[in-house]
């Protein structure tokens, strides 16, 4: 089974930049996207279904033109979900669930915080939130893979400009403890798992000519629930995917 997740900040504005033609030579079977920005009425999917894709689900925000995650994929779902039952985030169009024999795969867009002191209280719940629901999740469903843009750095070496950015909204003391938290109670890295040493960036800010001097920040990411662990086979990014201001991560797993 290989994954692909990708925000792609605008699901039209990332087909208008190529997303689809760069998808035709690949072979990936699910495709979780977050930050769609849209709802499928107004986005024309013929070109997905043409690749083999059908959309399982698609859990839009209640704004308009804001957040919201959807799933593409070659193989059929047991079961697709919207939302976590946790109204304050449901409403953003953040969780979207669906199992495929005995895993479960959750496409995730967390909150940023990077608009100020709301937000990142937010954020903050959210993570506190998340992290109850999926462990009780997993009692049901041991084998999870969670995907999707975290908005956090875990670590210095998931960030261009660590010292620069110790008070920086996405690379806070406290996210950074909270994802180690994470990795620390049964879910494993699996870009890190694989690749431990190799320093690469999933997202770059649109200012200063930040993606051609390659300062960037690696924000999202495949957790897998350590019973999978030993399924992994292979986890990277795309770097040279310029569809949006992130850049795909991909999992291969048995």
């Amino acid at each position: 089974m290989q994954i692909l997740t990708y925000n792609l900040n605008g699901i039209r504005a990332a087909i208008r930049n190529g997303l689809l033609e760069w998808l035709r030579d690949k072979d990936f079977d699910i495709l979780c996207f977050q930050e769609v920005k849209a709802t499928p009425d107004v986005v024309d999917l013929t070109g997905f279904e043409e690749l083999g894709y059908e959309l399982i689900g698609w859990h839009a925000a209640e704004k308009k033109g804001y957040s919201g995650v959807a799933i593409f994929s070659k193989i059929k779902p047991d079961l697709v979900s919207l939302g976590a039952n946790l109204p304050d985030y449901d409403v953003e169009g953040r969780i979207l669930r669906a199992d495929f024999g005995d895993i479960t795969l959750l496409n995730c867009y967390f909150p940023s915080g990077t608009s100020g002191e709301i937000r990142q209280g937010v954020k903050m719940r959210f993570l506190a939130d998340f992290h109850q629901w999926a462990d009780e999740l997993r009692k049901e469903r041991p084998n999870l893979i969670i995907c999707g843009d975290y908005n956090i750095a875990h670590t210095e070496i998931d960030i261009h400009d660590p010292v620069r950015n110790k008070n920086s909204s996405g690379f806070l003391p406290e996210e950074r403890a909270w994802m180690s938290q994470w990795f620390g109670n049964g879910y494993t890295d699996a870009f890190r798992f694989k690749n431990p040493e190799l320093q690469e960036y999933s997202w770059w800010t649109y200012r200063s000519g930040a993606r051609a001097n390659n300062k960037g920040w690696r924000i999202d990411y495949i957790s897998v629930a350590d019973t999978l662990k030993d399924r992994i086979i292979a986890s990277r990014q795309y770097n040279d995917a310029v569809h949006s201001d992130h850049c795909p991560v991909w999992l291969e797993i048995e």
